[in-house]
C-alpha cells in the first residue's frame, strides 16, 4: 500500500511545554489534556515507537486497533486517522506526519513472541510488554495485564503480503521524522520505546526518540 502524503506542522519546539527524550528500551506514560497537542520525533530514524491511548477518566476505555481501522477503512494510520477507544470515542487525533504510514497490526514485542518468533533462548531479552507494564505500575489507577491491547507502532513498517500475512521490513522512517497529534478528550499515552534486536524494526540498533507537547 503506498504511502500518504506527508504533512507538516508549523509548530517550533521552543514554544513546546514538555520537551523529553526517551532513550532506546525505555517506557514513558503521560497525561494529556483535552487540546493539547503531541509530537514524537524518530530522532535517528528507523525505530519503532510502541504506543497505547487511554481515556484518562476512564481508562478501561482504552484504545481500539478495530474501531480505529473499521471507522477510517484503512489499515494504517497518518494525518487525518483518528484513534478510537473500544467504546468509539475519540482519543486523539493525527494531525501531521512526515512519515507517510504508521502500523496499528503488528503488535508488542513480548518474552513469549521473541521465544516463537526468534529463538527459545530470546525469551529473556527486554521487551515492549514488559516496559508497558512497568510504566503502568508506576502510573498506578489499577492496570493490569488485561489492559494491554493491540497498540499504535509509530515509524513500524509492516506490510501486508499477498497472501493477507503481516511481515516486518525496514522502516520508512527517516532522522528527524516526526507524527503530531491533538487530544480530543484527556488522554493517557503510554510508550515503550521498542528495544526490539532480532527484526528491522528498530533498524537491529534500537534509537532514542523524542517527546514534545504544546498547550494548543
Amino acid at each position: 500500500m503506498e504511502t500518504a502524503a506527508l504533512t507538516k506542522s508549523n509548530r517550533v519546539a521552543e514554544e513546546a511545554i514538555y520537551d523529553e527524550t526517551v532513550p532506546a528500551g525505555k517506557g514513558w506514560i503521560h497525561d494529556l489534556k483535552k487540546g493539547q497537542v503531541f509530537r514524537i520525533v524518530d530522532i535517528c530514524g528507523n525505530q519503532a515507537a510502541d504506543t497505547l491511548f487511554y481515556d484518562s477518566a476512564n481508562p478501561s476505555d482504552h484504545y481500539s486497533a478495530v474501531r480505529t481501522i473499521t471507522e477510517q477503512q484503512n489499515l494504517y494510520l497518518t494525518t487525518g486517522s483518528i484513534l478510537r477507544a473500544e467504546s468509539g470515542k475519540p482519543l486523539v487525533e493525527i494531525v501531521a506526519d512526515t512519515v507517510g504510514r504508521h502500523d496499528t497490526l503488528g503488535g508488542a514485542c513480548s518474552s513469549q513472541s521473541n521465544t516463537v518468533r526468534y529463538a527459545h533462548e530470546r525469551a529473556n531479552m527486554h521487551n515492549c510488554r514488559d516496559t508497558f507494564m512497568l510504566e503502568l505500575a508506576k502510573h498506578g489507577k489499577g492496570f493490569t495485564k488485561r489492559d494491554l491491547l493491540p497498540n499504535v507502532n509509530f515509524f513500524m513498517n509492516v506490510p501486508i503480503t499477498a497472501e493477507g500475512g503481516l511481515s516486518f521490513a525496514d522502516g520508512i522512517s527517516h532522522a528527524g521524522a516526526y507524527v503530531e497529534m491533538v487530544a480530543k478528550i484527556d488522554t493517557t499515552v503510554l510508550i515503550s520505546n521498542c528495544p526490539q534486536l532480532n527484526n528491522p524494526c528498530s533498524g537491529y540498533h534500537p534509537t532514542p526518540i523524542r517527546l514534545l507537547i504544546w498547550r494548543q
